[in-house]
């Protein structure tokens, strides 16, 4: 019998956005965030222990008994859209999603992997895989001691380390973490080198790499939604700027061929929701063709997220191209979450592989 995934938000999941949405209103509105962003640190003070302890969106994807909320990742999806629609600079998807999941792999049996998982789910401590943010689920995983381009390691104080003996949770004040400059000024990147560092071995060299596979999997997953809320605020914010913006006495919005163009952003933006909906549920109920349904997410949403920017700048006209208007913010991100855990060209051939297709050419 085939499953059926369930695309529709919850009561809970309803309630769970308006709470986040409220707290990135008052604590990391766009204007907040522009101010921040030209600074050697885009994380705003305090955001991070609201989000992850005061609403517990940190332990969503960890069991009761570890010391989570015990939810799922259709839970986790919905606070990605918000912040994908704020283009928050928080760790989430480095952090609660693809460093958590990857300890929830190690964390059955106890020992190191749980108790740091607890600290994580807590909001106590934050962690990153120490892997380039490209890399994607299937990539085959080269472990060494100098890794560039890893997301969010300025935030972290604990890097998860493969090496070819296994996973190790590194303290990053053990390593030498360098800044990089990114496109994506609110998710910073950086060189990580943890030549000298010993670090706890968390598993074996058989363990270690299936479970960062399954972090970058969940990871690869929400990140559609993150790029669904990137799209979702690009055509809001398009709409509501083509009604108040006049020429030759009429609202821009009602000449028809600024309406065509939004009309096919409206219709990506359906697709897309499908899409990272469909991933979000795979991921939550185990689903046997997960990693199928993940790879179509990317492979649609990152596209979607990028021309929705993309119209975004180009319908709102002079302002658009400013520094000052958070346009520029929207595309950065998806222009960036476009290579992330995997290119959309990557992902089309995992489709083909697993459906066996000829791959696109």
């Amino acid at each position: 019998m085939t499953r059926q995934p369930d695309l529709l938000y919850s009561d809970t999941e309803d309630d769970l956005r308006a709470a986040v949405r409220s707290l990135l209103t008052d604590r990391a509105d766009t204007r907040t965030v522009l101010d921040r962003v030209e600074e050697p640190s885009p994380y705003l003070p305090g955001l991070w222990e609201a989000l992850a302890s005061g609403i517990g969106a940190a332990g969503l994807l960890v069991p009761e008994k570890l010391g989570g909320q015990g939810a799922s990742h259709r839970e986790a999806a919905v606070v990605l859209e918000e912040l994908g629609r704020a283009v928050t600079p928080v760790p989430y998807l480095t952090g609660s999603v693809v460093a958590t999941e990857t300890l929830l792999a190690l964390a059955a049996d106890g020992g190191p992997a749980a108790d740091l998982l607890a600290a994580l789910a807590s909001g106590e401590r934050v962690a990153v895989l120490a892997l380039p943010f490209s890399t994607a689920p299937r990539k085959r995983i080269d472990p060494g001691h100098r890794v560039p381009a890893v997301a969010d390691a300025l935030a972290a104080d604990v890097l998860l380390v493969p090496r070819p003996d296994g996973l190790y949770a590194v303290d990053t004040t053990d390593a030498v973490v360098t800044p990089q400059s990114s496109l994506d000024l609110t998710r910073p990147l950086a060189v990580v080198d943890t030549r000298d560092a010993e670090g706890v071995r968390l598993a074996g060299p058989e363990a270690g790499p299936a479970a960062v596979r399954r972090g970058l999997l969940a990871g690869a997953g929400l990140l559609a939604s993150e790029q669904l809320g990137i799209a979702e605020w690009c055509l809001e914010e398009t709409v509501r700027h083509t009604k108040e913006r006049y020429q030759f006495n009429r609202p821009i919005g009602s000449f028809q061929a600024l309406k065509h163009r939004m009309a096919h952003l409206w219709l990506d933006l359906v697709g897309a929701r499908a899409a990272a909906r469909a991933a979000a549920d795979a991921l939550a109920t185990g689903a046997p063709d997960a990693e199928l349904t993940v790879a179509v997410a990317q492979a649609y949403c990152s596209g979607a997220a990028v021309r929705a920017a993309e119209e975004c700048v180009q319908l709102h006209g002079g302002i658009g191209m400013t520094w000052e208007h958070p346009a520029h913010l929207a595309l950065k991100r998806a222009k960036a979450d476009q290579l992330a855990l995997g290119s959309a060209g990557h992902h089309q051939d995992v489709i083909a592989a697993l459906a066996d297709l000829p791959a696109p050419a």
